[in-house]
């Protein structure tokens, strides 16, 4: 199981990662990945990139280096209604568009308060993926998010630094193996992103492999496996 695409990428712009995207490109060509999405924090992460800089990035060539880009953005939930720091016209204008649980935005909670809250993240159809799910700060009821994310073509993502030694979001692993037994059960199709927050970090995925491979998880169920498979899938909901 080879994955060819990196949905979940930060640059310079994020205010907390160190690469430009030509490095990122770069780094991807050189690993043979063949899809990359630049993913930078929208603006209530601290640090993170103004409105300006998601409108501009139709200067993007299309490929760069034998890779296809994917103009995105990673946006933060900033309240238990589902709503995000990001204007409506904004997120039209990326190609993939990532909702995160991020300290800095939005308090912890409890399980219930959060369900109900992605569950509403997820019925916007210009979000495409959500981010790092697992973290024990912001508990899920995973079975009704994976009812959600399939019933939505909502992404959810395996977040590959989250599950690194040292991870400041605990308990991502164990929560994990509980979504993706619900994700087998009900069918319901995921991705793996990065998270990279330097040039060398894109497409590396030990850890996602170690864990999917260890749950026998089906391979018809990650989307970087197919990268036409993944542009129409994010495509659709968009559409909707």
């Amino acid at each position: 199981m080879k994955f060819l695409a990196d949905t979940h990428t930060h640059t310079v712009a994020s205010g907390h990662a160190y690469s430009t995207i030509d490095e990122i490109l770069r780094e991807a060509s050189k690993k043979e990945t063949k899809l990359v999405a630049i993913t930078d924090h929208t603006s209530a992460m601290p640090g993170g990139a103004h409105d300006f800089h998601f409108m501009n990035l139709h200067i993007l060539p299309k490929e760069m280096y034998g890779v296809k880009i994917l103009r995105g953005a990673e946006v933060n939930i900033i309240d238990y209604e589902g709503n995000v720091d990001a204007k409506q016209v904004l997120m039209e204008n990326m190609d993939l568009v990532i909702a995160s649980l991020h300290p800095p935005c939005i308090p912890f909670s409890d399980e219930q308060t959060l369900t109900r809250c992605i569950e509403k993240v997820m019925e916007n159809p210009l979000i495409n993926i959500i981010g790092h799910p697992g973290d024990a700060r912001y508990p899920l009821d995973f079975e009704r998010i994976v009812k959600k994310a399939k019933a939505t073509g909502t992404l959810l993502e395996i977040n590959n630094a989250s599950l690194r030694p040292g991870s400041v979001r605990p308990g991502v692993r164990e929560s994990l193996i509980i979504m993706l037994g619900y994700c087998k059960q009900y069918e319901t199709q995921v991705v793996v992103g990065s998270d990279a927050h330097i040039f060398f970090e894109v497409a590396e995925f030990e850890e996602s492999y170690k864990l999917l491979e260890e749950l026998n998880f089906p391979s018809r169920l990650i989307m970087n496996t197919d990268i036409e498979k993944l542009i129409t899938f994010i495509s659709e909901k968009r559409l909707k």
